[in-house]
């Protein structure tokens, strides 16, 4: 556990958050002497690493402060209000695990998977669906695996800067494409016919404990990330979507059972199959495959995804396209983890 704080800690760093990468090195350290943070996050030392414990132990800090039960901690947390220095911020921390450690809000808290909307990753999965909606000229109907609280199912609905959306959106993504290449915005406007997505512990957006679940897992110190959050989930408030409490690989292998004739399928997902098991994933890719070969130009199948190149991957992230009849399989580009920049090779 100690080792995997220390990772995230140089993550963070690399990633933009000096606070966290300041907090984490230190509770490492705590930790390895057998301080509070050890008795307080003691339950993540057997998770796998997947599961991301150091990120699980920041998220339930974060939600205390956010909430009103660690006000000294919010203090320091600029998402709260705050205003500190990382080492007001670890005072304040450790002061916290040694209160917490063993509550059964807090035991509850850890338990909980780390879900982070990333609201930002919508502009690098933009020119895939753009993609898919010009070369097939038919409305879209969005499938989203893994989905959370299902916030880039309105993807169609976000601002992305000069180049795309509507104007008066609420979330606007600026233009963050870098290099010499940028997406083709064709065409101008998307029919999204429906928007459905599934995830096996889904959240709602629209109730306070689910946006608060919600926001304690962007890092505090990350203020366009909050913004984005926040301004998605009042668009998601306007605008309707289903989600489904539900394994992807049963729930979509019920949508892909039979074409759908008039309308452009895109299954996407964002940084979601490193979580699933084995089984599930081979069932899933196996859906998909069978799907693709029952496609037809009049009900075509699309598969667009962002994931890390690798298990955890580099810090460029990749967007992948295939779509059937056909099933090519291209990269469209690289992006940043949290969708800063794009770098498009479409």
């Amino acid at each position: 556990m100690v080792r995997r704080f220390r990772a995230q800690a140089d993550n963070c760093a690399t990633l933009g958050s000096p606070l966290y990468a300041a907090l984490l090195a230190d509770a490492a350290d705590d930790a390895a002497a057998g301080g509070p943070v050890w008795r307080a996050a003691a339950p993540l030392a057997e998770l796998p690493g997947g599961a991301l414990g150091a990120l699980r132990f920041l998220g339930a800090s974060h939600r205390l402060a956010l909430d009103g039960s660690a006000p000294a901690l919010a203090a320091t947390y600029p998402s709260c209000g705050g205003s500190a220095s990382a080492a007001h911020a670890w005072k304040a921390l450790r002061a916290l695990c040694d209160e917490v450690a063993d509550t059964p809000r807090w035991l509850a808290l850890l338990d909980q998977g780390v879900q982070t909307n990333e609201v930002g990753r919508a502009a690098a999965l933009l020119g895939g669906f753009l993609t898919v909606a010009r070369a097939t000229a038919l409305p879209l109907r969005v499938l989203e695996v893994g989905t959370s609280a299902g916030l880039n199912l309105r993807w169609d609905l976000f601002r992305y800067g000069s180049h795309w959306g509507p104007a008066d959106s609420p979330v606007d993504q600026g233009s963050p494409w870098v290099g010499v290449s940028l997406p083709s915005f064709a065409p101008s406007t998307v029919d999204i016919v429906s928007r459905e997505g599934c995830d096996v512990a889904p959240i709602d957006p629209l109730s306070d404990d689910g946006r608060l679940t919600l926001l304690s897992y962007v890092w505090p110190d990350m203020d366009r990330r909050f913004h984005l959050l926040e301004a998605a989930c009042s668009v998601a408030a306007a605008v309707p979507a289903s989600v489904s409490e539900e394994s992807a690989d049963t729930w979509l292998h019920g949508k892909l059972a039979s074409p759908a004739p008039g309308v452009a399928t895109v299954v996407f997902h964002s940084v979601f199959l490193q979580y699933v098991p084995t089984d599930a994933r081979a069932a899933l890719l196996a859906t998909l495959a069978d799907a693709g070969r029952n496609a037809t130009a009049d009900a075509p199948l699309a598969w667009l995804r962002l994931e890390p190149p690798g298990a955890l991957g580099p810090p460029d992230f990749e967007v992948c396209l295939c779509l059937w009849p056909g099933g090519e399989d291209r990269r469209l580009g690289t992006c940043h983890p949290h969708g800063v920049w794009v770098r498009w090779d479409g």
